[in-house]
């Protein structure tokens, strides 16, 4: 799970702005990053432009999932992970990014802004925390531990229903004990009744 871009931008009447963005770029090699960086910046601000005030997506393109919130002040945040990251974890990180930014940066600076001018520096720290998604969010976390005990309940599950198998192998082996035991009691008895011990 990981991700690769997180970005803040504003959806105008004519244009989409990014007006900050942080990216993730470890995982490509060193020529590619420019133009993935690239490549990454026109899909948000494609994706914003396409999507309505007041709502949420997700896009896939090629192997990432590229999800959209765009609130009804024309604020909008993409955030780029691959096929695994979950996307609830990442509509809770641009709920929050959005909050913080718009509390930070005036709504003045909005349409105008570019990533030079404005003066946030949250992006690149979310960015890092979020990469686990067990870490930054608790419900991830909850989640997890709830799947990995449904594992161990259902292996126990498996294990408790072979030792169950098992058990009525042996007691149907004791019926079959006691019965040929009973017919050697009654065998000896009759030997022995012959016979007196004096």
């Amino acid at each position: 799970m990981k991700l690769y871009s997180l970005s803040v931008l504003h959806k105008g009447d004519v244009k989409v702005r990014l007006l900050k963005a942080s990216y993730e770029m470890s995982s490509f090699s060193y020529f590619q990053r420019s133009s993935i960086q690239e490549f990454m910046t026109f899909t948000s601000q494609l994706i914003v432009e396409r999507s309505e005030k007041g709502s949420r997506a997700s896009l896939k393109e090629q192997e990432y999932l590229c999800h959209v919130y765009v609130r009804n002040d024309s604020l909008a945040g993409v955030v780029i992970a691959d096929n695994e990251y979950p996307p609830r974890v990442c509509f809770t990180l641009l709920d929050k990014v959005l909050d913080e930014f718009s509390k930070v940066v005036d709504r003045i600076d909005w349409p105008s802004g570019s990533p030079d001018t404005i003066t946030y520096t949250a992006l690149d720290g979310y960015l890092s925390r979020y990469q686990n998604p067990q870490d930054a969010d608790p419900m991830s976390k909850v989640q997890a531990e709830l799947d990995e005990t449904k594992i161990i309940l259902h292996n126990t599950m498996e294990s408790l229903l072979q030792r169950g198998e098992k058990l009525d192998d042996l007691v149907s082996k004791s019926e079959l004990l006691g019965t040929q035991s009973k017919a050697f009691y009654k065998t000896a008895r009759k030997q022995n009744s012959c016979c007196e011990i004096m």
